[in-house]
């Protein structure tokens, strides 16, 4: 099985309010990648937050099970990964972690289940398994659990992108004609474009 991780830990503070709660075809950015996150090959959920924690539940339905409280979100994005990590089972049963971004909403189940069926159409299962538009590398990202120790071991300064480099042979790309995985909605005129789509 795969575990779907959701991470929003951060201030949001150049959007203002948190990101997690920004509006998206209808939905929150968090619920519309709750929604997208629901696939057969995922078995847990896990949604790290941080200084928000308290609004984002407040306004979002989660269960106590999938929800991580990362006390050490303003040392950066990677120590949320490292919650994600820790609260999993660690008896085998999790191949890895399909991680998403929630400043990355524009995601759609279609991509979600390419990138899982590219994790599961190897044997060994590839090291990372992540998206590309026109050239450019985006999320969400398949993190095999064979990374684990390198992601929870890496240095804050230069977080999950030293353990792509570190496995650039165990590296798959699945090409996607989806802008939404590079899209990063930090500001407003991202904000605009993401409308656009």
């Amino acid at each position: 099985m795969l575990a779907a991780v959701i991470l929003s830990g951060g201030a949001s503070q150049r959007m203002g309010s948190p990101k997690a709660l920004l509006p998206y075809r209808g939905k929150t950015f968090l619920e519309h990648l709750l929604e997208v996150s629901a696939h057969p090959r995922i078995a847990a959920r896990r949604i790290v937050l941080g200084p928000h924690a308290d609004a984002i539940r407040a306004a979002v339905s989660l269960p106590d099970s999938d929800v991580v409280l990362n006390p050490d979100w303003e040392k950066g994005q990677l120590t949320s990964i490292h919650a994600a990590i820790r609260s999993l089972p660690d008896d085998g049963t999790v191949d890895g972690m399909l991680m998403f971004l929630v400043d990355h909403p524009a995601i759609s189940s279609t991509l979600v289940d390419q990138l899982i069926q590219r994790f599961y159409s190897t044997d060994p299962y590839p090291g990372i398994v992540m998206p590309r538009y026109k050239e450019k590398r985006g999320h969400p990202v398949i993190f095999s659990a064979d990374t684990f120790w390198s992601l929870l071991h890496a240095p804050l300064e230069t977080g999950a992108r030293i353990v792509v480099f570190q496995n650039a042979d165990q590296l798959a790309i699945v090409e996607t004609e989806e802008e939404g995985c590079v899209l990063n909605v930090n500001d407003a005129a991202s904000l605009e474009r993401l409308k656009e789509l």
